[in-house]
């Protein structure tokens, strides 16, 4: 718990210093990214106006996430990535390489992070300092949802979207108050998150 939780702020922190360092060399401007000719229309449902792009989003996420789920719950490599997660000495005491299989998680997750700019580019103006607001939606994501747990990100992601768009809806001021508000609410009642596992 505590080791995951200290590579989450080191993570937070060497993220601000890559922005700042980008800052400096490419400076601070606002740089915008068209959407793909195909996805520009839009689809109308029960009065709601719904961009084809917002839509390939929506089915694209989940499409992600299950097959990542399925990569580390149904191949050896995933169950590797699983038991070095729980006991990286005993794995190596096995014969498998752990930092190499560390490298690949990072060469991964790497991966996923700049998958993750990409698509939302076309929706949002790119600034320099937009890893800082992913960072941090991503750690309040967690915190909601559980440390360690798959299905707790995604339960996560999914209530902190639905809190932030009902207070841009309703409050739009405070939309920000009552999803730091939520998490704290859930810090208060299950400080391991909605279903991750108390430590032991």
């Amino acid at each position: 718990g505590k080791d995951e939780l200290y590579q989450l702020l080191f993570t937070y922190a060497l993220a601000l210093i890559l922005g700042d360092a980008a800052k400096m060399l490419w400076g601070t401007q606002q740089k915008s990214v068209s959407r793909p000719p195909e996805l520009t229309g839009a689809l109308h449902l029960f009065g709601a106006t719904i961009p084809h792009y917002n839509l390939f989003i929506i089915l694209l996420g989940p499409a992600i996430a299950l097959a990542f789920w399925l990569v580390l719950q149904r191949t050896r490599a995933g169950r590797y990535i699983r038991a070095a997660a729980l006991d990286r000495e005993t794995l190596g005491a096995l014969g498998v390489n752990v930092d190499a299989l560390y490298t690949w998680v990072f060469v991964l997750a790497s991966f996923l992070g700049g998958l993750g700019g990409a698509l939302i580019s076309p929706m949002r103006a790119t600034t320099p300092g937009m890893d800082t607001e992913v960072i941090v939606e991503a750690f309040v994501v967690v915190v909601i949802g559980g440390l360690g747990s798959f299905w707790g990100t995604f339960l996560g992601a999914l209530i902190y979207g639905q809190v932030l768009s009902f207070g841009i809806l309703f409050f739009p001021r405070f939309s920000i108050f009552a999803v730091f508000a939520l998490m704290a609410a859930v810090l208060m009642v299950r400080p391991w998150g909605l279903l991750g596992r108390p430590l032991r």
